[in-house]
């Protein structure tokens, strides 16, 4: 396997990767429960905290964590809660598309740096804009890991463990909500939001580390050199001949009239290349963007999506804040925390199982999303409407166990398999 910067010939380095599959398995999961972790904690009454208040005979109480600390109304709380989002879905495509010339492996350690730094940003911030800036950067260190890890764990793992191998990996999805909440609201509450902010970092810091300073590994659609710079469509590489001939022949005739080749032409000459480039790039990228868009299942698969996040992240972030203000649970983060992590791995895994009975097809995934999803759904709007607090738990549990069900297969297998499609195709 070798390693080729991207503007220099390829080298050749027979030294295998520190990273066994298993090892490679372990430190992706490790990293995506950090992921997890830190919206888990951010979600945390020990962290998100809550507004002051006033009683009626005049008497206030002060707020508790980021929204107490910025007096950030509920809605100021909600962009903050899905800020993330802007630089994640802003930074995929770019993450995306960037794995042509520069090695995956290596931008995933980009990423984790970004989100390091923007972690801890977050832990400095003074007011809301500067806390949502930072959420949004968390988003774009992000966005590399889960556009990459996915395939280089499909690449790795045995063939015939590759469904149990995702599940393990989407495990960690429920996984570090939990550990999140529970993290958050004993480091938020006995010390400060801002404490749990500077741990994430301390923790995610070594991983980002790791992507620099191990032999990266390739994906597969790649050539064996690992000369990512040469790997582009045959499309671009033409039109990068066709400007060197470009100007090769201007450098010529040049010369040939007994002219100097100016700095200022040569210059030009480059500024030309880069924009022809540029160009060139954007023309694919639209061009894959259409392809996607064509493609009927693909669309039903993230309007589905689309609408299973948008579920999921309003009752895991303020599935806290509802059990402490709505039920009066002291120990809320506590309780989600558990009661999530349950779910989560067992629905995950279950979801996983079934579908390897039913066939692992994709009309049979969509069957088992649209059940699983619609019971969900039913159970948890339901959970809301008693106000026992034990009915309450039961009803959300078993719905969160129902909606975390679809993670491993139904929607992530395909997005994954589509995803390493296209890059196959490049």
């Amino acid at each position: 396997m070798a390693e080729t910067d991207t503007a220099g010939p390829p080298t050749t380095d027979s030294t295998p990767s520190w990273f066994t599959p298993k090892r490679l398995l372990a430190v992706f999961c490790v990293i995506n429960l950090l992921n997890y972790l830190d919206r888990g904690a951010i979600a945390s009454n020990g962290v998100n905290g809550s507004q002051g208040s006033c009683t009626a005979s005049g008497t206030c109480t002060s707020g508790t964590g980021i929204q107490g600390e910025f007096s950030l109304t509920n809605f100021e709380d909600g962009v903050l809660s899905s800020s993330f989002m802007v630089g994640l879905l802003v930074a995929c495509p770019i993450f995306a598309t960037l794995a042509e010339r520069v090695n995956p492996f290596r931008l995933i350690g980009v990423g984790l740096s970004v989100w390091t730094f923007a972690v801890i940003g977050c832990a400095a911030s003074f007011n809301f804009w500067s806390i949502t800036i930072c959420r949004m950067l968390v988003g774009v260190g992000e966005a590399s890991f889960v556009s990459l890890a996915a395939p280089f764990i499909d690449d790795n793992a045995p063939a015939a463990q590759k469904t149990a191998w995702l599940g393990i990996f989407y495990m960690c999805i429920p996984s570090g909500y939990a550990v999140g909440y529970i993290f958050g609201g004993l480091v938020g509450g006995n010390y400060s939001w801002r404490i749990a902010f500077i741990g994430e970092a301390i923790l995610m810091l070594p991983f980002a580390v790791l992507g620099f300073v191990i032999k990266p590994l390739q994906l597969k659609g790649f050539s064996s050199s690992g000369s990512y710079g040469k790997l582009r469509s045959v499309d671009l590489v033409a039109s990068d001949v066709q400007v060197y001939l470009s100007m090769n022949s201007e450098t010529e005739a040049s010369y040939g009239n007994g002219g100097a080749f100016s700095i200022a032409e040569d210059s030009s000459a480059k500024s030309s290349s880069l924009a022809t480039n540029a160009r060139n790039q954007l023309s694919k990228f639209v061009k894959e963007i259409k392809e996607l868009l064509v493609n009927k299942v693909y669309v039903i698969n993230v309007l589905g999506y689309i609408a299973y996040t948008f579920v999921l992240g309003a009752y895991s972030y303020w599935g806290p804040k509802a059990g402490y203000s709505i039920y009066h649970m002291d120990n809320a983060d506590l309780i989600f925390g558990g009661i999530t992590v349950v779910s989560g791995v067992f629905g995950s895994l279950g979801g996983g199982y079934v579908l390897d009975f039913m066939s692992n097809t994709i009309s049979n995934g969509f069957k088992l999303l649209s059940a699983t999803t619609f019971i969900g759904a039913i159970l948890c709007f339901s959970a809301f409407c008693f106000k026992n607090v034990y009915v309450y738990l039961a009803l959300f549990a078993i719905g969160e166990l129902f909606v975390f069900a679809i993670q491993t297969e139904t929607v992530s297998e395909y997005l994954l398999l589509l995803r390493r499609h296209l890059w196959y195709l490049n």
